[in-house]
């Protein structure tokens, strides 16, 4: 490490959790770069709305210098909860939005925007997929190159997600299906060309749910209403239906029986979605994922604790980064920022891990025998 411009860090991912952690760093006159393997920002959807709460992506979004940009774009009123009965529609429970505002909604792709417009331009470079990190003898790292190229780093930290190509340097854990799989699909400019399913939806969320299988809908920005069917199956349940993704009409007709009985008003969100039908496995870390520390190298996020999609998982990711800034611009040294740091996250995320399962056993209830 050169003294005069600080320690080399690089961070592989340029998700919300990488890149609180960059412009953390950056606030504080730290150098970074960010590596990540698609293309531009806008290579693909970035999903739906997130609830961020004040304790955690708030937190982190005020360190990083952004909350009031984030509170002149959220959604207050997204708080609000809806729940149905599967057979009628009848409510069943509601809850309104808090009077402080506590959780408000926004957009995952303008919330990333947010970072993006804000880092120094240039920090993330774009189009560079890591496949491999390598601890040296001297406590650094080195990060191999889909090109074959490789560079040398004080810091490298794990923020690509899922299926993390930094995390096998640390830990043999891989990710394991949930038994629960979401099927996606959306509806466009929701109050005029879907006014029913806008009312049944509110400004917020609503869900209805049955033995194995729920049906979640999410109001987003610009008058978007994203779905999941929520199944309790295998993760190939397409193929023991004989059922080929790729094929709209026979994924709708499967899914149409499957919700027999549910109300009509209910299964519209299978007959008449404006996008096609994206199948999408849920993945778990192992409860508790710790890994031995190793100099140079840590891991932030769904990298570290890869959680059900139930509220935690990028406000948790957010915090990470956020933590991991302030450790490297108070400690000592990095070995002694990332040894502070895991000290905090490691069982942060344990706890919070048991309480992502336990609200994805209520969002999709176990099928009875």
């Amino acid at each position: 490490m050169n003294p005069a411009r600080g320690p080399r860090i690089a961070i592989v991912g340029a998700g919300l959790g990488g890149l609180t952690c960059a412009q953390v760093l950056q606030q504080h006159g730290r150098s970074v770069t960010v590596f990540e393997r698609e293309a531009t920002a806008d290579a693909r959807p970035q999903g739906g709305t997130l609830d961020l709460h004040a304790d955690t992506g708030q937190a982190a979004l005020r360190a990083a210098g952004l909350l009031d940009r984030f509170q002149a774009l959220s959604r207050p009123e997204g708080e609000e909860w809806r729940v149905l009965d599967f057979a009628d529609a009848a409510l069943l429970a509601h809850q309104g939005p808090s009077a402080a505002g506590g959780r408000p909604e926004i957009d995952r792709g303008q919330l990333r925007g947010l970072f993006l417009d804000s880092i120094t331009e240039g920090t993330v470079r774009w189009d560079r997929a890591v496949s491999r990190v390598i601890p040296l003898p001297d406590g650094t790292c080195r990060l191999l190159f889909g090109d074959g190229t490789a560079e040398d780093f004080d810091l490298v930290v794990g923020a690509d997600g899922a299926w993390s190509r930094v995390r096998p340097a640390l830990s043999h854990a891989a990710p394991r299906y949930t038994g629960v799989t979401f099927v996606e699909t959306g509806f466009d400019h929701c109050d005029t060309r879907h006014p029913a399913l806008a009312r049944l939806v509110g400004n917020g969320s609503m869900l209805a749910k049955g033995a194995g299988r729920s049906l979640v809908a999410q109001r987003n920005s610009n008058g978007h209403i994203r779905a999941y069917i929520a199944l309790r199956a295998p993760e190939d349940w397409h193929v023991a239906a004989g059922v080929d993704l790729g094929d709209q009409r026979a994924v709708r007709t499967h899914l149409l029986t499957m919700f027999d009985g549910w109300d009509e008003s209910l299964r519209y969100l299978l007959r008449n979605g404006d996008s096609g039908f994206v199948n999408r496995s849920l993945f778990v870390l192992p409860t508790p994922h710790t890994w031995e520390h190793v100099p140079g190298l840590t891991l932030l996020g769904d990298a570290a604790h890869l959680m059900p999609p139930v509220g935690l998982g990028a406000n948790l990711a957010m915090l990470d980064g956020a933590d991991l800034a302030h450790a490297l611009v108070t400690e000592f040294s990095v070995d002694d920022a990332v040894r502070a740091y895991e000290s905090v996250m490691l069982p942060r995320s344990i706890e919070a891990a048991t309480g992502s399962a336990q609200g994805l056993d209520r969002l999709v209830p176990a099928a009875t025998s």
